[in-house]
Parts: structure tokens; C-alpha cells; sequence
């Protein structure tokens, strides 16, 4: 019986290459396939509005947290309920920070100023550590600080200060921090060091204390101007502002978004240069790197892109960094994206975007396996 079933298994594999299909065994790979699903997140509750979402991340829970912009809703004068007096029934600024439970209903929503920190006058970046900690970064102007917060919005930690910076070498000082992330096995805070430096710095994340930073290729970072991107021009040595996320693979390489070069950059826990990837290379402007997150097998397979100028999500196979596809398209309907800007991904391997500027929501993807060959 054994070897009959050996037979058949062998018979299968030389079937499911003849007509070019993914193997089981990984031998062949194929981009994963998504769904956008229009119900998720369901309908907010007091007639809150969302503004520009600017942050997306994923808990131990499965639940999504986002961070967004209330103050950008005001701008586009589109709370009306909140003005003085109301000039309409709708609506209301969410407050920033909300915790989505897995069918998208709301958990809980905090965020502001507050008593012992400095709340970001533009919010940047969400994520939620190990120990259940949310932080929450800062890439306006004059925004200089991440600030670290237990799961219920209890104050913890600020890093860096409002107001004031010190360019790309400076040990304390930030400069528009974009994004962060923490190492589990080490408690590290690892700051995508931003909209004014060029550079990832690492802290502790319970201190604050500072640990390391380099910039683009493991080497000392320049705030000197590089100029406009050139794609016919040799790599840059330095990141170009800004330096828009960091991500932590679980065997412990760091990956790093270098937005307006287009590229994805990455390292060792100690800075050292390993390897990086081109996305859309002839892409201007605002660029095409502006998030990545991983799927969640134990190999972490893949690697996901979100590309906010051309608007797809590109997938990549993570240990080549090989682009093997992308999907979405410019659009307000659901599964399009306008202003794609951040990516997170569940243990079932469901993606979910946030849209800035007036994109303003965030979207649910379910992984249906291996994109169907053409």
C-alpha cells in the first residue's frame, strides 16, 4: 500500500506540472490570491468619521489597529456634527487609535493629548508589541517622538521630543519618525527615522535608551540633499527622505522602506547591509515603497509591498526578493485603493490596507492561496 501511494503521489506532482499548476511542495511557487471583502470593517458606531489612516497593524488576537488622522477631517470640513453648532446629524472625528476585533467590529478607540507625553500634531505608524504595548510614531513637522502606550491608551514611554531635533546622527533626537517596530527577543524598539532623517535608530523599549543607527547600505547616515530621484542614475548611497517603514522578520532580518528610492533595503539586527530590491524603478514623486509586511507561515514565504503612487500591493518571494506579481488598481470601490499607504497581515494570511490623504479607510483582503495560473 505504501508503495502504491508513493506511485500516486509522484503521478500527482508530474500532472500538476505538465498543466503548470503549484505544487505542494513548494518546488514551484505562485503569488497568493486575495479578495477584498466590502463588509469589513462594519459601519463605525457614534458617527464617527475616519481621516486620513496613516497606520495599520495586526495583534497576537487577530484584532487590526489603526491609527488616522482626526485632524484632517476638519481640514476637508467634513465633521459636521462637531462644529459649532452642527450643521448636520453626521459626523464626528473617530478618535485616533481603534481596535477592530476579527469580523471588524469595534473593540475599543483612545488616543489624543494627554497628561505626561506629546501627542503628534500628524499621526504616523502603528504598531502593537509583543507585551501588548501599542506605539504610535509621528511625521508632521515639528513631530520629533513615538510614544508607547498599554493596550487600554495608559501612557508608558516618549522617545524623542516635540520640537526638537538634531539631524540623522543625533542619539536621543528624532526627525518625523514614520513607523516602528520591537523585537521580541531582544526588546528593542527599531524607528523608521523619518520624514526629516535618513535613517533607522534602535532603542530599548522599555527605557528608551538609545542603542544603534545606521542609513542606507549599513553606513553612517548624510542629511546632505541627494536631490530628485533619477532612475537612470546608479543606486544612492543614503536613504531619501522619507525612510517610511521597518519591519522585523522572524529570523531576525530587518527590512526597511526607502520610499522615494523605491526600494526595499535589508539588514542584520546590527545594521549590517544584506541584500534590497527595486519596486516600479521608473516611479517618481512619492515613490513606490511604502510598506511591507509577511505572510505568516513558519518561513514567512512572502513578502508584501504597498506602493502608494501606482497603487498595487506587490508580492515578493521573500528569501530572493523576487517580485512574483501584484494586484489593485486607483479607485474609490472596494478592492481598488486611492492613497494606498500601509499593510498588515493576520495568522490566516488575510491583508489589511490603509488609505491616506482622502482615501481615508482601511480594507480587508482575504487570502484565498495560490493566485490561479493563466
Amino acid at each position: 500500500m505504501r508503495a502504491r501511494a508513493v506511485y500516486f503521489a509522484a503521478l500527482l506532482l508530474t500532472a500538476l506540472a505538465a498543466f503548470g499548476l503549484p505544487r505542494a511542495d513548494g518546488v514551484e511557487d505562485a503569488a497568493p490570491h486575495f479578495e477584498v471583502d466590502p463588509f469589513w470593517p462594519r459601519p463605525l458606531p457614534d458617527e464617527w468619521l475616519l481621516g486620513s489612516v496613516v497606520g495599520v497593524d495586526v495583534d497576537a488576537r487577530d484584532h487590526v489597529w489603526i491609527v488616522h488622522r482626526p485632524g484632517t477631517l476638519a481640514e476637508r470640513e467634513e465633521a459636521f456634527a462637531a462644529t459649532s453648532p452642527p450643521r448636520a446629524t453626521c459626523c464626528v472625528a473617530a478618535p485616533p487609535v481603534i481596535e477592530f476585533g476579527p469580523g471588524g467590529e469595534v473593540i475599543q478607540a483612545w488616543g489624543g493629548p494627554g497628561a505626561g507625553y506629546e501627542w503628534p500634531g500628524s499621526e504616523h505608524g502603528i504598531f502593537v508589541d509583543h507585551k501588548d504595548n501599542v506605539w504610535v510614531a509621528g511625521g508632521g513637522d515639528g513631530d520629533h517622538q513615538v510614544l508607547k502606550f498599554s493596550r487600554d491608551g495608559t501612557f508608558l514611554l516618549q522617545i524623542g521630543r516635540a520640537g526638537q531635533t538634531g539631524g540623522s546622527n543625533h542619539e536621543t533626537l528624532l526627525g518625523q519618525p514614520a513607523d516602528i517596530a520591537v523585537d521580541p527577543e531582544t526588546n528593542e524598539v527599531y524607528v523608521a527615522d523619518g520624514y526629516l532623517n535618513k535613517r533607522v535608530i534602535v532603542f530599548d523599549a522599555e527605557t528608551g535608551a538609545y542603542r544603534r543607527h545606521w542609513g542606507a547600505y549599513g553606513e553612517r547616515p548624510d542629511d546632505a540633499d541627494p536631490g530628485p530621484y533619477d532612475p537612470e542614475a546608479a543606486s544612492p548611497r543614503q536613504f531619501r527622505s522619507p525612510v517610511h517603514a521597518v519591519r522585523i522578520a522572524d529570523d531576525g532580518l530587518v527590512y526597511v522602506c526607502d520610499r522615494v528610492n523605491n526600494r526595499i533595503q535589508v539588514f542584520h539586527k546590527d545594521g549590517r547591509f544584506v541584500d534590497e530590491v527595486v519596486i516600479a524603478p521608473s516611479t517618481l514623486l512619492m515613490g513606490a515603497a511604502w510598506d511591507v509586511d509577511f505572510s505568516p507561515d513558519d518561513a514567512q514565504t512572502f513578502l508584501y509591498n504597498v506602493d502608494g503612487m501606482n497603487q498595487h500591493v506587490w508580492t515578493l518571494r521573500r528569501e530572493e526578493l523576487r517580485i512574483l506579481g501584484q494586484f489593485g488598481r486607483h479607485g474609490r470601490y472596494a478592492g481598488q485603493f486611492h492613497w494606498l499607504h500601509s499593510v498588515a497581515v493576520d495568522s490566516h494570511g488575510n491583508l489589511f490596507t490603509g488609505e491616506t490623504h482622502t482615501g481615508q479607510r482601511v480594507q480587508k483582503f482575504v487570502y484565498r492561496g495560490p493566485a490561479p495560473r493563466s
